[in-house]
């Protein structure tokens, strides 16, 4: 046992091979480089444009610790540590558009994230022709149209003389001519189903490509052995796009507590800012219009910091009902 031991021990000692010194792992690197320079200059100014806009403003983010102005910079400005924090605590507002975000995000989440999934299939199962081209032609549109475009389109349809009202009323509906944008209680809705009309088509880019790779034997033995359209799409279609759903899913809910600012502020007004205001609308609030560039970026630190646990958590959970198969 003692041979055999050492015999291993042996052949270990063989197998390390002592790195080369840095100088010439340096040159190495430098030949390869250039070997690859069709490549690599494809790859590096994305590296460096992330460098400059992505890593050096992390520093930025000790403003939150301290009392800035814009006569300050992030060296002069007086050090408060968590005074910025303290007050996020006891802001009325911030708590209001904690609210806010979160109620929109879970409807979203509720109905946004299934919508794509339903209307991929539903794609999928159309045949081949004119009809499916513009039906998903049509389905994309809206992404491409800004929300300063779309706003504008929502605001007149929802206005007292809007479409919606005349659609309401030739259908025989009794109407009060309501503005419907200027009542609180109807913006979630409104912000909602908005975005789910705007990102819905778009979303299924990814869904179709995943379906599109399935193997056609799958479906053409299911039809042997006599399953329907629906049990098809049940136990082959729906399966095989596990991973990718799982993936959006961990996305979506790693961004709960953002939000769509463009809309938010396209569609909010006076009267329905209670409900319409959510975090990101509220930090360029406090940061752009009130100049209290600290506290909006406390603000914004502090999502960043629960967005990144969401993800985490949302990884392990969805890890784990996947038979510990991570999609990231």
């Amino acid at each position: 046992m003692k041979l055999a031991t050492a015999g291993v021990d042996s052949n270990k000692k063989k197998k390390r091979v002592a790195k080369p010194p840095l100088g010439k792992r340096i040159k190495n690197w430098w030949k390869d480089f250039f070997r690859q320079w069709e490549l690599q200059s494809m790859v590096w100014p994305g590296i460096i444009f992330m460098i400059i806009f992505n890593f050096i403003p992390i520093y930025g983010l000790t403003i939150a610790f301290r009392q800035y102005t814009v006569i300050d910079n992030f060296d002069t400005a007086p050090w408060v540590g968590l005074d910025n924090f303290r007050i996020i605590l006891n802001d009325r507002f911030f708590w209001e558009s904690i609210v806010n975000t979160l109620g929109i995000s879970f409807l979203k989440l509720g109905i946004g994230f299934i919508v794509p999934i339903i209307l991929a299939v539903l794609i999928f199962e159309l045949r081949q022709g004119p009809f499916k081209r513009i039906v998903q032609t049509i389905s994309y549109m809206p992404h491409f149209l800004s929300w300063i475009v779309l706003g504008g389109m929502l605001i007149s349809w929802l206005s007292t003389t809007g479409l919606l009202n005349s659609i309401l009323a030739g259908l025989g509906f009794t109407i009060s001519n309501q503005n419907y944008l200027l009542s609180a209680q109807n913006y979630w809705w409104i912000a909602v189903l908005s975005d789910v009309w705007k990102s819905a088509g778009w979303g299924t880019i990814l869904y179709l490509a995943t379906i599109s790779k399935i193997d056609p034997s799958y479906y053409e033995a299911a039809k042997i052995d006599g399953a329907s359209r629906i049990k098809q799409i049940t136990k082959i279609t729906v399966p095989m796009m596990k991973h990718i759903i799982s993936l959006n899913l961990i996305l979506t809910i790693s961004g709960l507590l953002g939000s769509n600012l463009d809309q938010t502020l396209v569609l909010m007004n006076p009267q329905n800012q209670a409900r319409a205001e959510v975090i990101d609308s509220y930090v360029y609030r406090m940061g752009m219009t009130q100049g209290d560039f600290s506290y909006a970026t406390a603000v914004g630190l502090g999502v960043s910091i629960v967005s990144v646990i969401l993800l985490v958590t949302s990884n392990m959970i969805i890890k784990r009902l996947n038979d510990n198969t991570s999609v990231l």
